[in-house]
């Protein structure tokens, strides 16, 4: 009854109608008669009822307009987001579901409120969430939101695969991979052109040659890195190798090396202070001899075309290898920035068996093109020699692989970080791609060339990697 009296008389009084004190008692009886009661009743339901639908009304505006912000994402990238409605404020949503995924490669798991997927298209994505909030009937026509997703293109994709001109003079193939024997081990080598050449249809600067040296039972391999500023760098990688190899075929034959095969003998017997000597006397003229008629054949070769030394610029690294009774005889010489890691049976220790021309020259590097290395007092630190019972890898690399993997020098002398690089050939890394190094695999060749195809952001160097395994 008072209730009755106090809206009555607030409604009267919006309306500029007093209640006089002589009108009082009759406004008792007519606030009192039962049809105004329930008047005033249904009046205020009403109006209950309008509150609340402008309450809904705008909590379903506030959600609507409230900005949401979902993180980027990758074509070809795994993507996970959480829609977190109590972090949104949003807790009074009781339903939701996700439209306009299809041809996205997206998907809405509306139990575990997670966006997910691989995405299959770039650009900005507009999807609907569909909601319904606490006070809506069950069979309300759902709410609208439109949320806008980034979705970033493959950077793979960005890079153009232009064919290198097979016209040009010194034209070499792209990509090579092959797979051979290698004294009683085999071997495995993959040079690929870098996404920088291939972008503007410039050619591999990298090369490699690898060969059975008659019969002397000596194996050489040789890796190179034509430098990128100099115009005929590719023809001078491939000189480099091509060289080394016809140099000891050339010139190491069994009468030559009957007394160094003795020397190991002996030093492999009874290791010593002469022994040492001798073989590091050997090392050092032959493999220096081989290094300098190098240089010299491309030094002719540039006068003979017309250019100059340093058009040709390019690393050198190479190893000559023998398998006798005892064990493997590892002869190694090394100009530039190419790394050669021995890594022993048990995978427990890493051998460099060279320097690189990195830290002394604050980023530069050195080549076998140039004149002054052979003239340098550390010329004959350049040189290395191992004598091992066994190995379980010996691998000669450029920067293309180097710089991305171990990324600074001090971890080429990590064996963990080397652990990791091949575990990594073993399908450790964001792709699954897998090198099996099983001696009955006849597809290593291929496989090690797709590997060659991770990516890492900054590094589209030429890549080359030659695996004695």
């Amino acid at each position: 009854m008072e209730e009755t009296k106090k809206y009555i008389q607030a409604f009267l009084s919006q309306n500029k109608i007093e209640i006089t004190a002589n009108k009082l008692s009759l406004f008792d009886e007519f606030a009192a008669i039962e049809n105004n009661i329930k008047l005033v009743k249904i009046i205020q339901e009403n109006q209950k009822i309008i509150m609340d639908s402008w309450k809904l009304k705008t909590r379903i505006d506030d959600i609507i307009s409230q900005p949401m912000l979902l993180p980027n994402g990758t074509v070809n990238k795994e993507y996970e987001s959480k829609i977190d409605f109590i972090k949104l404020g949003w807790n009074d949503v009781i339903y939701s579901e996700i439209q306009d995924l299809e041809n996205t490669g997206l998907k809405y798991d509306r139990n575990e409120e997670l966006l997910s997927g691989n995405p299959i298209v770039s650009g900005d994505i507009k999807i609907k969430l569909l909601f319904r909030i606490e006070g809506e009937a069950d069979d309300s026509i759902l709410n609208e939101k439109t949320i806008t997703i980034i979705i970033n293109p493959d950077p793979k994709s960005l890079w153009k695969d232009i064919e290198s001109d097979t016209k040009d003079l010194f034209w070499k193939e792209d990509n090579v991979a092959i797979s051979s024997n290698f004294l009683d081990k085999k071997i495995v080598i993959a040079s690929k052109r870098g996404r920088s050449h291939a972008n503007v249809g410039s050619f591999r600067d990298d090369d490699f040659a690898f060969k059975n040296i008659n019969e002397t039972g000596w194996n050489v391999l040789a890796v190179s890195d034509g430098a990128g500023s100099a115009p005929l760098s590719r023809q001078g990688s491939k000189m480099a190798c091509e060289l080394i190899v016809s140099y000891f075929e050339e010139n190491f034959k069994n009468e030559f090396l009957k007394d160094f095969d003795e020397t190991l003998l002996n030093h492999h017997t009874n290791p010593d202070e002469n022994s040492s000597k001798k073989i590091s006397h050997f090392v050092y003229n032959n493999l220096s001899k081989a290094a300098h008629y190098t240089h010299k054949k491309i030094e002719e070769f540039a006068i003979k075309k017309e250019k100059t030394l340093k058009d040709f610029h390019s690393t050198l690294i190479f190893a000559l290898v023998k398998k006798y009774e005892f064990g493997y005889a590892i002869l190694t010489f090394g100009v530039g920035d190419c790394p050669i890691g021995l890594i022993n049976k048990d995978k427990t220790e890493i051998k460099l068996m060279n320097w690189l021309d990195v830290g002394e020259y604050g980023g530069g590097t050195r080549f076998i093109t140039m004149p002054e290395i052979f003239q340098s007092d550390k010329f004959y630190t350049r040189f290395g020699f191992k004598l091992v019972k066994d190995f379980s890898y010996l691998m000669l690399m450029t920067d293309g692989i180097y710089d991305p993997k171990f990324v600074v020098e001090a971890n080429l002398e990590k064996i963990e970080k080397w652990n990791d690089f091949i575990n990594d050939l073993h399908g450790k890394n964001d792709d699954n791609c897998k090198v099996d190094f099983d001696t009955k695999n006849t597809n290593i060749a291929s496989q090690l060339s797709t590997w060659m195809d991770f990516w890492n952001p900054g590094n589209h160097d030429d890549r080359t990697l030659a695996i004695i395994y």
